[in-house]
């Protein structure tokens, strides 16, 4: 039997105890760590791939003038010609001023015009006529001295009037220069567009000097009002390559003369628009 002095001792000891234990159970428990999360880099997309437009106006003749400086510096092109197989719309503005007097019905096209757009007056001036003669450009130096002849049966050629313009529109009318005596002659032509035809190949798509044509006609029998900003002549196809595998091909008499340059191509449809309103009067699709 213990004495009564112990029992404040372990009562002391017993409270200790509680202390602790109340302690303990007031303690917040601590949060256990989170580990943090591995920063993973987003991978890169990668570009996409866009099949490039069809080359117009502009842009060819950005090409031709970039290959036209190349030949008159003697550089040689290296490796695969980008504008090879791509495709192109290019416009050809015509008529921009009054149309020309009738010509024979019979005539399918003169020489001087091959391979230019016109628009003429019909008999009676009672309709207008535009057409387009292919130029044949088989035997033409450029063709001839490229090596191609074993190879293209035919070459019929369209001009591309006014280089300098990069518009699909008719110029405007410019007042004449009073220093220049007189009016100016047409400079020669300088850039075309070459349609080849493989030997052996269908004849579909050939010409053989026949023009595209197209009449208009008035309403009620009058005469046709012409487009006050004339027409447009749309070439569509595709680059070809010359046996060099270049689809520009230029020459020049001198290194005073601005080189000609003209590209292979193959045609896939030719048409006629109105140049006000955008208006297709007429499309052939040699294929």
């Amino acid at each position: 039997m213990k004495s009564i002095r112990d029992r404040p001792v372990a009562r002391l000891a017993m409270a200790s105890v509680m202390a602790v234990g109340l302690a303990q159970c007031d303690r917040e428990p601590r949060e256990q760590p989170i580990d943090a999360e591995p920063i993973i880099e987003a991978p890169t997309p990668e570009p996409k791939v866009t099949t490039p437009a069809s080359l117009d106006r502009a842009a060819f003749l950005g090409a031709i003038s970039r290959a036209g400086s190349a030949y008159a510096t003697g550089a040689s092109p290296t490796g695969a010609d980008p504008l090879v197989g791509r495709t192109f719309a290019i416009r050809l503005p015509f008529g921009c001023g009054r149309p020309d007097p009738a010509v024979p019905t019979d005539n399918d096209g003169d020489a001087a015009d091959a391979g230019l757009p016109t628009v003429t007056w019909g008999p009676e001036n009672r309709t207008l006529v535009l057409s387009l003669t292919p130029g044949d450009w088989s035997d033409t130096a450029l063709i001839v001295g490229s090596g191609a002849t074993d190879r293209w049966e035919a070459v019929e050629g369209f001009w591309l009037t006014r280089p300098w313009l990069g518009s699909e529109a008719c110029p405007q009318t410019i007042a004449r220069d009073p220093l220049g005596g007189g009016a100016g002659r047409a400079d020669p032509q300088t850039v075309g567009l070459a349609s080849v035809h493989e030997r052996d190949s269908s004849r579909l798509g050939r010409r053989d000097g026949q023009a595209y044509r197209f009449t208009l006609r008035g309403e009620e029998g009058r005469a046709p009002v012409p487009s006050p900003r004339g027409y447009r002549v749309v070439l569509e196809g595709r680059f070809a390559s010359f046996p060099d595998g270049r689809a520009i091909r230029c020459r020049a008499a001198s290194i005073d003369q601005r080189p000609v340059c003209i590209a292979a191509v193959q045609l896939d449809r030719v048409a006629f628009e109105d140049g006000a309103s955008g208006t297709v009067l007429s499309e052939w699709r040699p294929g």
